[in-house]
């Protein structure tokens, strides 16, 4: 049993190192060779590399905070609530391996992007999708760890859910 537990903690950590390793390459990358507001068309003017450097969160909210308040809200709660998050996964051993992975990869774009803001003082988006009536903001490997993360988890979820449902159906009817 404690075998088994030691190896879903490596497993974890090896998906968290994983999508943070990504974010911070591509990171890296887009830093070493794109200026600040640079455009560099991937796929026609579809797809855009574009670096910007976000001093808020999700398309650049807070970012006018007052610096106190701004690390408060940007860093140490962040932190925190990633950190309980770690502790959740890796304690709750009824969580499906699909959550499981859901809630790693959640927590490992959160890491990549706290460590741009503790690291750097701001975070680095670079990645911007314009097909004329879907258009997103700039946006980084990290924020699409996290969508990933939390689409994974609802569908988890909804598995879940369903498979209860038929469940209690088989069960009623025998």
């Amino acid at each position: 049993m404690k075998i088994k537990r030691i190896a879903r903690a490596l497993i974890i950590f090896a998906i968290l190192c994983c999508n943070v390793g990504c974010d911070q390459i591509s990171k890296t990358l887009v830093r070493q060779t794109l200026a600040y507001n640079e455009e560099i068309g991937v796929i026609e003017d579809f797809v855009t590399l574009t670096r910007i450097e976000n001093t808020g969160a999700f398309l650049s909210l807070g970012h006018a905070l007052p610096g106190p308040v701004k690390i408060l809200l940007l860093t140490i709660l962040p932190v925190l609530v990633l950190g309980g998050a770690l502790i959740f996964v890796l304690r709750k051993s009824d969580l499906s391996d699909l959550t499981i992975l859901g809630i790693c990869f959640v927590i490992g774009g959160g890491i990549g992007n706290i460590y741009d803001r503790i690291v750097y003082g701001s975070v680095t988006d670079f990645l911007h999708i314009d097909f004329g009536i879907f258009q997103t903001g700039i946006f980084n490997m990290a924020d699409v760890s996290i969508m990933t993360g939390m689409f994974i988890v609802v569908v988890a979820s909804y598995l879940k859910s369903h498979s209860l449902y038929f469940n209690s159906i088989e069960n009623d009817s025998e």
